[in-house]
């Protein structure tokens, strides 16, 4: 029988995750919620005659089996968020009377990485920076504030302007769940917030306390690898540019171009270092599958490993669009899948070369001005550029009116552009924002805002100190 994979998320992803399966004459299901109706990834699979199947929400492992178990799936891919990375989600589907290959780490990897502290701890052994704080996690409140307290005066003897520190839910990823601390009379109300908000996100209330690093750029280390130990990196991108919720904005592959901007300290040498030590903690644990190994570097060059995630992201289309494997163009959703599915890679570190700079901009329905604040309402004009330079990913029609579901983040596109350096990539940036038209209403007939403006004043600040 063909393989048949279910694709358990919505959107952008789930459209790539379709093309992916194409590529490599795999079948597919859909599944949607009702708020999902008018979803491009909704409207194709039923143009192209695919299963597609309602289900009460994304998060519901029960009615997503089901419909895996109806449909007779082989595999099931979670996407990002979601069921992405939940280590039980992924036991289950693999220990299950009817298993099912799940497309991402195995279970065990994403329960030792998906956890900060243990990330830390792991890394710490190995000899691999992290940044100062707790590795073990706080559940008391007199911890956190004995902890707060020592680490305020540690930032105070290295002559630290302004001191804070970081809150975050141990369990966390993909910015939630962190909050900043100012003074110790913070602490504890603070602490409370983030230990509810993780009991209830991620069913650990576990807090991870950390000095927050000041000035420094957010980078990213793309590894590949498989169950043969065949373990490759797609080289680094640059995150820097983010909401003041630490969510990214703006993504940049390579992480750092000396040849565009000056740097105070050797930028290939950091960044040829955060891979070799990236590839260091995903060989110690086996690592199969992709992943994102997070790093921070400061003005002066060093750089602290932050976290691990395991599962594709937003943004491994700016990796994937600078990288070639044996010269032909890379699609990391398509290497992930293969995979899972047990192949070999057929290619080693020294096939996969590097060419330009490119650049992915999130386009978001949001009040930038206003903290960031999520908007709905209905998109009544939706319309982008044409250029073999750019891709663009949208779950939103362009042919009729879209009403925003309030149940998800208000995320409308992803596009990337690519140039033969940092300064052409930059211009083709400017060029499809400026032609990029959003327009709509929100529900109180208001024009819907969203993030165009943020990202035009941002661009010219990719990859600089």
């Amino acid at each position: 029988m063909k393989d048949r994979v279910l694709i358990a998320n919505r959107g952008e992803i789930a459209l790539r995750i379709i093309d992916a399966c194409h590529q490599l004459g795999l079948q597919v299901v859909v599944i949607y919620t009702p708020g999902d109706e008018q979803s491009l990834h909704v409207k194709r699979a039923r143009q192209e005659g695919l299963p597609c199947y309602r289900v009460s929400s994304y998060r519901d492992a029960n009615d997503v089996l089901a419909v895996a178990d109806e449909t007779k799936c082989t595999a099931i891919h979670p996407g990002y968020g979601f069921f992405a990375e939940d280590f039980r989600f992924a036991r289950r589907v693999v220990k299950r009377s009817n298993p099912l290959i799940f497309i991402g780490p195995r279970w065990e990897v994403i329960r030792d990485l998906g956890h900060k502290l243990n990330v830390k701890r792991l890394a710490y052994d190995l000899g691999i920076p992290v940044i100062p704080g707790t590795i073990s996690p706080v559940y008391s409140e007199l911890e956190a504030e004995a902890k707060a307290e020592e680490l305020f005066y540690w930032q105070e003897e290295q002559k630290i302007e302004r001191p804070r520190l970081l809150f975050k839910a141990a369990a966390g990823g993909g910015g939630m769940g962190i909050e900043e601390v100012y003074d110790l009379d913070q602490v504890r109300s603070v602490f409370r917030r983030i230990r509810a908000y993780a009991k209830r996100q991620f069913g650990d209330e576990g807090v991870v306390i950390e000095i927050c690093l000041q000035d420094y750029h957010h980078l990213e280390v793309q590894l590949l690898g498989n169950q043969y130990n065949e373990l490759v990196h797609f080289g680094t991108r640059n995150c820097t540019i983010q909401s003041i919720g630490h969510q990214k904005r703006i993504e940049v592959a390579p992480g750092f171009d000396p040849s565009y901007t000056h740097y105070p300290f050797d930028a290939e040498q950091v960044m040829q270092k955060i891979i070799q030590y990236s590839l260091k903690l995903a060989t110690h644990v086996g690592y199969d599958n992709v992943g994102t190994w997070e790093w921070l570097v400061t003005r002066d060059g060093k750089a602290y490993l932050m976290e691990v995630n395991t599962r594709i992201q937003v943004e491994n289309e700016v990796s994937a669009c600078i990288s070639r494997i044996k010269g032909k163009k890379t699609n990391l959703l398509v290497e992930q899948i293969r995979s899972a599915f047990g192949e070999r890679l057929g290619y080693k570190q020294k096939d996969i070369t590097f060419v330009g700079t490119s650049i992915e901009f999130r386009l978001i329905a949001e009040d930038t001005k206003q903290g960031f604040r999520p908007l709905s309402g209905v998109i009544t004009r939706f319309e982008y550029p044409e250029f073999p330079w750019l891709k663009v990913s949208t779950h939103v029609p362009s042919d009729e009116p879209y009403r925003i579901p309030t149940e998800f983040d208000p995320n409308l596109a992803l596009g990337i552009v690519w140039g033969k350096d940092t300064r052409e990539a930059i211009e083709r940036g400017k060029i499809f924002l400026n032609k990029v038209i959003i327009q709509g209403k929100t529900p109180q007939g208001k024009p819907l805002q969203t993030n165009i403006p943020f990202l035009k004043e941002k661009l010219g600040e990719i990859l600089k100190f």
